[in-house]
């Protein structure tokens, strides 16, 4: 019996989880204020980057996709230690919605919220999905 948690189908959640990311992020902009929408925003853009890499590895286990998304948001923190985000992204609104601008320490434990989150629910979906009735484990 093939898995379906690897297989083109197992793609689609994920890549309405990274949609329903970004729209839950651009709320949380809109409506809390300073400090809150930006440590948030930080978390979500993990999570977005979770969702980004179960896109691509559907059958990537939660803590692997953690690791990954964790990895790859640390590296574009430190990154803006450079300067290069924030010079990059005074041409480029894209650049500075990905990348950032400015290095700042405490977004790097958001960035671990963010992944501990995501790794939790995708857990929690796919236990909850294999104990289904009538699906074998």
């Amino acid at each position: 019996m093939r898995d379906l948690r690897s297989g083109p189908v197992a793609r689609w959640p994920a890549a309405a989880a990274a949609v329903l990311t970004v729209a839950v992020g651009l709320g949380v902009r809109a409506v809390l204020p300073g400090d809150p929408a930006k440590y948030a925003g930080d978390a979500l853009y993990t999570v977005l980057v979770y969702a980004l890499v179960v896109t691509v590895g559907p059958g990537v286990r939660p803590s692997r996709a953690a690791l990954a998304a964790a990895g790859l948001s640390w590296l574009v923190e430190l990154f803006q230690a450079t300067g290069l985000p924030d010079a990059w992204g005074r041409h480029s609104g894209l650049v500075h919605l990905v990348l950032g601008s400015t290095f700042n320490p405490p977004d790097l434990a958001w960035y671990l919220v963010g992944a501990a989150v995501a790794a939790l629910v995708h857990r929690a979906l796919r236990t909850g999905r294999s104990a289904a009735p009538g699906v074998a484990r």
